[in-house]
């Protein structure tokens, strides 16, 4: 019965704790884009948002992917070091 319960806690933890994270994310590359838009408004702004956000996102997941195959054997709390070091490097 404790494990299960354990479980369920675990879960519900996993099920808020990931799109908070998503949600830091994507504000970091709205951020990073509006510093780039310069005077851009109306549709010319909309179609540089998009254009940059798939771009940042494509630059994010690449690090990601980076990072994973460096991590590999890592585990436990080293991993969880290494891989917030490697994706914070700029």
């Amino acid at each position: 019965m404790k494990k299960l319960l354990a479980l369920a806690l675990i879960g519900a933890f996993a099920a808020v704790a990931t799109p908070a994270f998503a949600a830091n994310v994507q504000q970091e590359r709205m951020k990073t884009c509006n510093a780039k838009k310069g005077d851009k408004k109306g549709e010319a702004y909309k179609a540089f948002m998009k254009e940059c956000l798939s771009a940042e996102k494509k630059a994010y997941d690449t690090k990601m992917g980076a990072c994973n195959t460096k991590s590999k054997g890592m585990k436990g709390d080293e991993r969880k070091k290494f891989m917030s070091e490697c994706m914070s490097a700029k």
